[in-house]
């Protein structure tokens, strides 16, 4: 049965509050506009009485804070059933690709709101991206999402790519699925991608972590309650607990990852998500490393070509993917 979604909830914003101007002294003042543009759009998503879809549509316009990458072109494909857009840079190596997962906790995002980020960490890696447009919760909930993922990961092989020449990218959910698709994988006992960069991603589904709090006033985008309501939305079997480690990662067994790359944004509701699974991937011995970026976003990779900050990351996952691709 599908589970009764609060669309007035989905922007998660608590006026009065979650629009205030947090101290950024330390970052750019692009950074500081993107942080507005953030909470501007999480604002008209809360507007009461819109219904999911225009909701979805008001998410999508997330897209609008980053630049078109030069030099990067994009089709869409049918990827064994799952709809998705391919990012295309000029010169990129043909061998390569990467499989990218956008934002929105499962419930709203889609390839398109993830497009020109995506472009932009295609180019930085010189392989073009496929970005997945998953089917989106309360209508589709968990595992619709990792099946999709799945689909359009064995689409890539079936058009001749290899296993180790693919990277598993992506950012907030897209984050988690970048890792979860390779777990079930190794699970299966078949070849993963053969490396994954992870942005934001939501590891821990209990909440529990003090960031989730912490950084209420600080995240633009996301709150305690915008992640209940996508919790809810997403996981609706009620046999399923939000300690399981097939949707918990801080509670997975890691062993047999790939590379892992992890960025997360010091200001963000998921920030000790993301440091936790760091350090998880240490424990596992994964090739990895952890980045913070200083009073950073949820998902900021969407200021891409805006925020110098971002771009420097970006720059930093593209050389992490040239290098760990095809080793």
């Amino acid at each position: 049965m599908t589970q009764h979604i609060d669309p007035a909830a989905v922007g998660g914003i608590r006026h009065g509050t979650r629009l205030r101007r947090s101290t950024t002294m330390g970052v750019s003042p692009e950074a500081q506009a993107f942080a507005e543009f953030l909470a501007s759009v999480s604002a008209k998503s809360s507007t009461p009485g819109l219904d999911l879809a225009v909701i979805r549509d008001i998410v999508d316009s997330n897209h609008k804070a980053s630049t078109e990458p030069e030099g990067v072109t994009y089709a869409e494909v049918d990827a064994g059933g799952v709809p998705a857009l391919w990012a295309i840079p000029e010169g990129a190596d043909p061998d390569r690709a990467l499989l990218h997962f956008h934002f929105g906790g499962s419930v709203a995002a889609s390839m398109h709101s993830d497009r020109k980020a995506a472009g932009h960490i295609a180019k930085a890696a010189g392989a073009r991206s496929l970005v997945v447009d998953f089917r989106l919760a309360p209508e589709h909930p968990y595992p619709a999402q990792l099946d999709d993922a799945e689909t359009a990961y064995r689409w890539l092989l079936a058009q001749g790519y290899e296993p180790q020449n693919i990277g598993s990218t992506g950012h907030s959910i897209g984050g988690t699925l970048a890792v979860m698709l390779p777990l079930r994988l190794l699970a299966k006992g078949e070849a993963t991608p053969g490396a994954i960069v992870s942005v934001s991603p939501w590891t821990d589904l209990t909440l529990r972590n003090p960031a989730v709090d912490a950084n209420e006033t600080n995240d633009k985008m996301l709150s305690r309650s915008t992640l209940e309501l996508f919790r809810g939305a997403w996981l609706q079997d009620p046999a399923v607990d939000f300690t399981d480690p097939q949707i918990s990662l801080v509670h997975a067994d890691l062993t047999g990852l790939p590379p892992t790359l992890v960025y997360y944004g010091e200001y963000e509701t998921l920030a000790d998500d993301g440091a936790q699974l760091g350090r998880r991937l240490a424990d596992f011995k994964v090739t990895t490393e952890t980045h913070a970026m200083p009073e950073g976003q949820h998902s900021f990779i969407l200021g891409a070509g805006r925020v110098p900050e971002v771009d420097q990351a970006i720059g930093q996952m593209g050389q992490w993917l040239r290098q760990h691709l095809g080793a």
